[in-house]
């Protein structure tokens, strides 16, 4: 019986090695936060690599046992990489075989990384456990507030997988909702200016991130930047400045977020073209707006479009289908940075 569930745990294998090759797994999902569980919705990709395999034999194994060291060999070691592992391959196996999934799983486990079977089969378990609780708990998370919820999670992560695992799996998340609390709280600040608001922001990067502030940056720069400018606190605080005094704002966000100065440069002459093309916006809404006064139906269209070549040149067909489906542009809030 055994080498039946063995045979028929290779067979299985096989089909869902493409996954485990192509996938980059991003941290901050298992099921309900490393991910949900749930049956493909497609069939299962196919052996990669043009490899025919055969009917369950030992080279089959060996082949997935070694694609499997291969993807994950190197920091299998990790809670992380074991969990991440794990949370692609437990879906397949339920699909394919609902009553003896676990078992064909184990075998292969035990196959690939005999020297962490243990713990892998404990972070099996550990996954199930959790899962499990999600979603015995998700009407009641739903009705908490985002502390709240964020606290229980982390409570039942700590106590199903252990306090020092729990932070390795979720670390990046944890980090993202670190970074997300230093923008509310640079949002919060009561009376603080821009440049208040963006130096409490660094600071709480460089909280989160400390030594790899720099890096982290580095890969997200305009994600950070983009995440600033929208913060309500600072689009008020820029709208109620001078032009002249607004243009050295942006330059000091920018700047102070770690672009160069050519990027500095290509941003200058990006928002002068932006308040050029609003300030026509203004003066072509007032105009249209006149019009509509005095004039309907085809004489006010021709009048329109006039109008709308005058301002707006080779772009004067696509402002015209946005009105016509009811979106003005120019009547939207104007994001300082943004658009």
């Amino acid at each position: 019986m055994r080498r039946v569930i063995l045979a028929a745990a290779i067979t299985l294998a096989v089909v869902v090695a493409g996954v485990l090759l192509s996938s980059r797994g991003s941290r901050g999902s298992a099921p309900g936060a490393v991910g949900e569980t749930a049956a493909p919705s497609r069939p299962a990709p196919s052996w990669p690599g043009g490899v025919a395999p055969g009917a369950g034999g030992r080279m089959d194994q060996d082949a997935l046992v070694a694609q499997l060291r291969f993807r994950y060999g190197a920091h299998i070691e990790h809670p992380y990489v074991q969990l991440k592992m794990l949370e692609r391959l437990i879906p397949y196996f339920r699909a394919q075989s609902p009553e003896h999934w676990r078992e064909l799983l184990l075998d292969l486990l035990r196959a690939a990384f005999p020297d962490r079977y243990a713990e892998l089969a404990a972070n099996l378990q550990h996954w199930l456990d959790y899962e499990r609780w999600m979603d015995e708990q998700r009407t009641t998370l739903q009705g908490l507030d985002d502390e709240k919820r964020r606290a229980a999670i982390r409570e039942a992560r700590e106590r199903i997988f252990g306090k020092e695992a729990a932070a390795n799996i979720w670390a990046s998340e944890l980090k993202n909702q670190a970074a997300a609390d230093a923008l509310r709280t640079a949002d919060a600040l009561q009376g603080a200016t821009v440049s208040e608001r963006l130096e409490r922001y660094k600071e709480g990067l460089e909280d989160v991130y400390q030594e790899q502030t720099e890096p982290y940056l580095e890969r997200h720069r305009q994600e950070a930047l983009d995440r600033f400018l929208d913060l309500d606190s600072v689009q008020k605080d820029l709208s109620a400045l001078a032009p002249e005094d607004r243009e050295r704002s942006l330059r000091e966000i920018r700047q102070g977020l770690g672009l160069s100065e050519e990027a500095l440069q290509r941003w200058d002459t990006l928002d002068r073209e932006r308040d050029a093309r609003w300030d026509a916006g203004a003066r072509y809404m007032q105009e249209r707006e006149a019009l509509a006064k005095q004039l309907s139906g085809d004489a006010l269209e021709e009048r329109l479009q006039e109008l709308r070549a005058r301002y707006f040149g080779a772009e004067a067909g696509s402002i015209a289908a946005e009105e016509q489906s009811g979106f003005f542009r120019f009547s939207r809030p104007r994001r300082w940075g943004r658009n």
